[in-house]
């Protein structure tokens, strides 16, 4: 084999730290975006926050007119000059010791007003003490356990049976897997359980759908509805009971004549235990759930403006930088210290320019992108959900001149606020289905899945539409639709099936 060197041309794409960065900065969310921007303050000294435009005129005027005094100041600091003179002493020390600043602080002056003293800082609320917290279901239940008569090995026990219960109020393992490890046996947990399974609320600590209705009827305090024989054979008990333990599969499916004809009982019967069972809770532990709701800020705005739409981008609340004027004074001057000093200056300058540059392109991709999006679909801003197109990041793409990946990546955890709402950018791109007047023409699956929700709406409660039905009636509105593209769509929808939506009552 023989050894030889080659010169050989070839194309690399190469993504540099700071490109990667850019592109992760793209696909921020805003809130995302915000915490960023705060970790690149802090880090960077170079970069300084403005809040105002005001206060960026007035801070400059400042800078112009203080300049002499400033550099000489600089000078002297970076030069290391006057380390040899005396600290200030005296008066002025005493004036700024640490109990004059409390005391200045301790003092709420406001204008127009005569000043008084503001509380000490003994009297306000400690900080656990005024955050807001909601009482977990767990921290019910020890409430609970904290004031029954059980002995402190029982409620040991009971602490280890609330501390397994999941966000439902069910204690999903077994008593075995319980006490496992533990000095308690399985009949010192069963009986902390029953004792457990009559707080509040009622069901709660079950093992099962049918345990959990079970501890409620005990405390509905109902009367029984109709009795069943002892023939062999036959269940014992009250039919509530009866269904719940042996029939809630033919009562999820309401097939009622499956339930008289095993429980020999009228369909009265089956009818009024099944609006009892339905007033239950199955999830005993919904009501001390986190149902906390976030706000979402948009990162658009989406206006008509004289007959016209325009995209108008939200930076509220996002930090306003810059290069600070002290550094950049100390940098033009020259006296940026040492070596070392200077290149460690000149790498934050650099930092510092490209997080505002890539704030900046950000900014216009998003614009852009939106306003594509805006052109492709103005039938929906204008008329509605009834005429949204279906459109592809490929089409924007083109539009813009960008690249599918760049589309995606700006689309992501975005939000936009227009007259039709609050939408997040990734709502506009769906898939479409064909028409059978205009076979060009194509219908935004959206738009088919709120025709779906409005016939399902609109439906006899005793005679429920299958889905072979509303394919018919979508045909008949010219969509080209299968059956199973309607049970995909309405279970995506959490639409329950026909048999699932009567009601005989």
């Amino acid at each position: 084999m023989k050894l030889r060197l080659d010169l050989r041309l070839s194309q690399k794409l190469i993504m540099t730290p700071q490109l990667q960065q850019a592109i992760k900065l793209l696909q921020l969310s805003r809130l995302e975006l915000q915490q960023s921007l705060q970790q690149h303050l802090m880090e960077n000294p170079l970069l300084d926050e403005l809040a105002t435009e005001t206060e960026e005129s007035e801070e400059t005027a400042t800078a112009e007119r203080e300049q002499p005094d400033t550099s000489t100041t600089v000078s002297s600091e970076v030069r290391g000059e006057g380390d040899d003179k005396p600290a200030e002493s005296g008066e002025n020390a005493e004036e700024f010791s640490a109990s004059s600043w409390e005391d200045y602080f301790d003092t709420d002056m406001r204008r127009g007003e005569t000043e008084y003293s503001s509380s000490s800082k003994e009297e306000f609320p400690s900080y656990e003490q005024t955050v807001a917290k909601s009482t977990s279901l767990e921290d019910h239940l020890v409430w609970q356990l904290s004031l029954s008569g059980l002995s402190d090995r029982e409620k040991a026990i009971g602490r280890l049976i609330i501390g397994n219960l999941d966000d439902d109020g069910y204690l999903r393992m077994s008593l075995d897997e319980l006490v496992a490890g533990t000095d308690y046996s399985v009949a010192d947990a069963e009986s902390v359980l029953k004792d457990v399974q009559g707080f509040d609320p009622n069901g709660v600590a079950a093992r099962d759908l049918s345990e959990c209705l079970l501890l409620q009827l005990k405390f509905l305090g109902r009367s029984q509805i109709g009795s069943l024989g002892s023939r062999p054979g036959v269940l014992k008990g009250t039919v509530l009971e009866s269904i719940v333990l042996h029939h809630l599969k033919d009562l999820e499916k309401k097939q009622y004549n499956r339930i008289a004809k095993a429980l020999n009982i009228s369909m009265d019967d089956v009818f009024e235990a099944t609006r009892i069972i339905e007033g239950l809770e199955p999830k005993p532990g919904r009501p001390f759930s986190n149902t906390q709701n976030y706000a979402i800020v948009p990162d658009v705005f989406v206006v008509k403006n004289e007959g016209v739409w325009e995209v108008l981008l939200n930076d509220d609340g996002l930090p306003r930088m810059r290069i600070s004027p002290y550094y950049k004074q100390l940098m033009s001057s020259g006296q940026s210290g040492s070596a070392e000093t200077k290149a460690y200056l000149d790498d934050k300058l650099r930092a510092a320019q490209w997080v505002i540059r890539s704030i900046e392109q950000r900014n216009k991709t998003i614009v852009k992108v939106v306003s594509s999006i805006v052109k492709f679909q103005e039938g929906f801003f204008e008329r509605g959900i009834q005429h949204l197109k279906p459109l592809v990041l490929k089409q924007v793409a083109e539009d813009i001149g960008m690249h599918e990946s760049t589309i995606s990546r700006v689309t992501a955890n975005k939000y936009m606020y227009c007259p039709q709402g609050m939408l997040e950018l990734k709502f506009f791109f769906n898939a479409g289905l064909q028409r059978a007047d205009q076979p060009m023409d194509m219908l935004s699956s959206l738009t088919v899945r709120e025709m779906i929700r409005q016939m399902v709406a609109a439906e006899d409660a005793r005679k429920p539409l299958k889905d072979e039905e509303i394919a018919a009636r979508l045909r008949t509105q010219q969509v080209l639709i299968a059956r199973r593209t309607v049970a995909k769509y309405r279970a995506e929808d959490n639409i329950p099936s026909a048999t699932q939506r009567r009601k005989f009552f």
